[in-house]
């Protein structure tokens, strides 16, 4: 059985929050980067796809992998990931 919509953007919200948190936290760190991603597209790939990025996810529409309102809403999810990561970094930075 195939990962419902709300599960899928759970998915790339915490994919998203995970990597701008290692993003912020590595300083900047292209190993810990990598490393990171790798680990998000192993636990999420199989969910979402793990685009965790809105420009993946706009490449991924334009290919016709995802239709117009699902990258609208993965695009917000990622987003929001994004911020919220930034936000909890400078609450314990």
């Amino acid at each position: 059985m195939a990962p419902s919509l709300p599960v899928k953007l759970i998915a790339e919200f915490l994919g998203s929050f995970l990597l701008v948190v290692s993003i912020l936290a590595s300083g900047g760190n292209f190993l810990m980067i990598g490393a990171t991603l790798a680990l998000i597209v192993f636990l999420i790939g199989g969910i979402s796809g793990a685009s965790v990025n809105p420009a993946v996810s706009a490449a991924m529409w334009i290919s016709g992998s995802l239709n117009g309102m699902t990258y609208t809403l993965y695009a917000l999810a990622e987003l929001l990931g994004g911020v919220a990561a930034a936000y909890a970094y400078s609450i314990v930075a």
